[in-house]
């Protein structure tokens, strides 16, 4: 009588938002443990008032804009881009960049969207000698997506006599000719690269959901999107590559997982079910790496269902979602052989097996043996399936990233390996990330959110009877909070990929992101604390983002003050070389790089290209890059001839260049490659001698027929 008295009156000195929380308090402690999920369940999908959603919808507009903006601008003092030519605009897309837009522009100046679709669906361009199928290769629905509106909005706009963009001419200096310059959304370069940036600006609004979703208010949500800006230059790189397919794919992945958290959290199947479908397809459609990503996903909600904090009343139609969407993405990448031989496909078949084997597994009530025969079964059904896939298709297409992961932990090295490795995007995850990241109080609140989490998981698993035993009366009825455990995998395997890969830490920044509004969520911090933060959470919110504010601005600063403008004299001149003194359809070799750049602004074939994603490209480049190795001169060129090469462009610099890492100049490569060859007069000695004394014999059986001081062109 006296305890409930008590109890009474500290009801009646609390206020109306500590109700629940009182109620929280006295069934953890009088009800039993399914009781107490229930209650939190209720208390968790209360519906919120329709003013509470016009708020979350307009300011994630809001900040949907204000990044677009923010982007541009980077883009913009980046490479003064606005004043440039379309052609030097095509020069600044390096690498895969090149190769992708090249695509948007066939499309683009083709007759008809149609006619545009069949050139870059039969290919012969790209991989000189093979036709090729680029939408099955390259994941090229980006391009298929803004080419089509491009030629829409340029007719309407034309047709209706609206002004879409301004041209001037532009006095270069340094010997360089004028150039005429556009800029405005009429422009090809500018629309797409406002493409881009459209879907790449619904990254900070993404970041805001899941911290509204992950702290039950917009508290959490200001602090994920403060997080995200203050560390901006650590969580994306859109702003200087936006032809890069995870600029279009990684926005919709944190789409994606904004709808995964909405599903785990209120249990939801029905609008999830179809968004999920829909935000999967594209994920795939758009990026190559969208495999990997989703495996770890899929790893996150397999664990959620293990510890039983998801019912198998949500993870059913989830998985049928996966399921659906990757035959529809099959089917739009034309039977990709490298998404048939995925993690992702090997992971959806380990937890159909998983569900398949539910009644034999859920007999089990010892939770130590029945989570890790979960495990086992979970590793040991990837792994099979994925062998035998790739055994009964012959695919071998992602053995480089295998390949790559093996270089890292051994002592396992080729020339493909190297040619990765050796890049810095590749390397370990540098100590002055965490350092970094520590300075804006990024990781100090993450790892107190983690800390919570793991509490969580002692206070209500580590008990003798919770953690010992299943009670088979309560099986798969699922537990409040399944997306903390979720987002607690998520980020393991993120912080995983980013230490071992360092461009990987565009996946870790984020959810560090995100996984920090976890301090802020009131129900959270009382069931695991028994402290109610109602009264404290504006205090402490403000101190949160001061102390990230203050280096956090600073950096925000020094990304507004980079500010260049991009000029490339030599590879223009290359390149109107090229234009006007080789036929249209000669074949040219070379550097990946370069190739890509070749193709876009002088549309010549070439045999080699920097999308390494497939066996037969990965053979071709070995070869192409076999000018740099010990091999006799007339036996590369041999070997070039066989491949119908016409033009080789050699760069001098690619033998002069150091690197700090061993083995990772392509002269070292090739000697790692061939060590019988070791001692043998190197091809670029031979060039060394060649260029300095001008005796070009001394390249025979080639013909020297453009030099400068970064490019040779070589008839083959």
């Amino acid at each position: 009588m006296g305890q409930k008295t008590t109890q009474k009156k500290l009801q009646e000195k609390s206020h109306k938002p500590d109700e629940a929380n009182s109620k929280l308090a006295n069934q953890s402690y009088q009800g039993s443990r399914h009781e107490l999920y229930a209650t939190i369940r209720k208390e968790l999908t209360k519906d919120s008032s329709f003013l509470n959603k016009f708020f979350l919808v307009f300011v994630c507009i809001g900040l949907w804009n204000f990044h677009f903006r923010y982007l541009n601008t980077l883009f913009e003092n980046d490479r003064h881009f606005s004043h440039l030519a379309d052609f030097e605009r095509e020069m600044t897309y390096r690498t895969e960049m090149g190769l992708y837009y090249s695509y948007y522009k066939t499309i683009v100046n083709a007759e008809s969207f149609g006619q545009g679709l069949y050139k870059i669906m039969n290919d012969n361009v790209t991989e000189y000698g093979h036709t090729i199928n680029t939408l099955q290769r390259f994941n090229l629905y980006p391009e298929v997506l803004l080419a089509p509106l491009y030629r829409i909005f340029s007719h309407v706009t034309q047709s209706f006599g609206i002004r879409t963009q301004d041209c001037y001419w532009i006095n270069r200096g340094q010997g360089l000719e004028p150039v005429e310059s556009c800029e405005g959304i009429g422009n090809q370069h500018y629309f797409y690269i406002s493409g881009a940036f459209l879907f790449a600006g619904s990254t900070l609004a993404s970041i805001y959901m899941l911290g509204y979703l992950l702290s039950d208010g917009h508290f959490g949500g200001a602090l994920s999107a403060a997080a995200f800006m203050f560390n901006h230059g650590e969580a994306t790189r859109a702003q200087w590559t936006p032809p890069l397919r995870e600029t279009f794919a990684y926005p919709v992945f944190l789409a994606q997982i904004v709808v995964i958290t909405y599903a785990l959290k209120y249990q939801s199947t029905s609008f999830t079910f179809l968004a999920t479908i829909v935000l999967n397809t594209l994920f795939i459609l758009f990026w190559q790496f969208a495999q990997f990503a989703f495996a770890t996903q899929l790893a996150g909600i397999y664990a959620a269902y293990v510890l039983e904090y998801l019912s198998i009343k949500t993870l059913k139609p989830m998985v049928r979602s996966y399921i659906i969407s990757f035959v529809i993405s099959l089917g739009l990448l034309f039977g990709n052989r490298m998404l048939l031989n995925s993690l992702y496909f090997s992971s959806i078949v380990a937890i159909n097996v998983a569900l398949v084997l539910r009644p034999i597994l859920n007999k089990i009530t010892f939770r130590p043996l029945y989570i890790i025969l979960h495990l086992v079964l979970y590793a040991a059904v990837i792994m099979s399936t994925k062998y035998v896939m790739s055994v009964a298709f012959d695919i071998r297409d992602d053995d480089h990233v295998f390949d790559i992961l093996k270089s890292k932990f051994t002592d396992f090295a080729n020339f493909h390996t190297q040619l990765y490795t050796c890049a810095v995007e590749f390397d370990f995850l540098p100590f002055e990330y965490v350092k970094k990241l520590s300075m804006t109080g990024l990781i100090p609140f993450a790892a107190a959110s983690v800390i919570l989490i793991f509490v969580m998981l002692v206070i209500w698993e580590c008990n003798w009877t919770a953690f010992f035993y299943r009670n088979v009366d309560h099986l798969n009825q699922g537990k409040p909070f399944a997306e903390l455990v979720y987002h607690l995998v998520q980020l393991l395997l993120f912080s995983i990929m980013g230490w071992m890969i360092m461009r990987l830490k565009l996946f870790l920044t984020p959810e560090l992101c995100v996984v920090a509004a976890v301090i802020l969520n009131k129900h959270f911090t009382f069931v695991v604390l028994r402290f109610r933060p109602h009264k404290y959470r504006i205090p402490l919110i403000i101190a949160l983002l001061s102390m990230m504010a203050y280096q956090g601005h600073k950096n925000i600063q020094d990304q507004l003050k980079i500010h260049g403008e991009y000029s490339n004299p030599e590879q223009e001149n290359l390149f109107l070389w090229v234009q006007k003194n080789t036929a249209p359809e000669a074949v040219f070799g070379g550097s990946m790089p370069l190739m890509a750049n070749l193709k876009l602004s002088t549309e010549r074939p070439i045999v080699n290209h920097p999308h390494y994603e497939h066996e037969e490209i990965r053979n071709r480049t070995l070869k192409v890059y076999s000018m740099y190795s010990r091999r006799p001169l007339s036996q590369v060129h041999q070997t070039l001839r066989e491949m119908g090469i016409n033009y080789y462009i050699f760069q001098p610099h690619s033998c002069t260049g150091r690197h700090p890492k061993p083995n990772c100049t392509y002269l070292e490569m090739w000697d790692m490659t061939e060590p019988s060859r070791r001692g043998q007069e190197a091809i670029c000695d031979i060039f060394g001698k060649a260029l300095n004394s001008k005796k070009k014999e001394l390249l025979h059986p080639f013909d020297l027929v453009y030099s400068s001081q970064s490019y040779v062109v070589l008839r083959v």
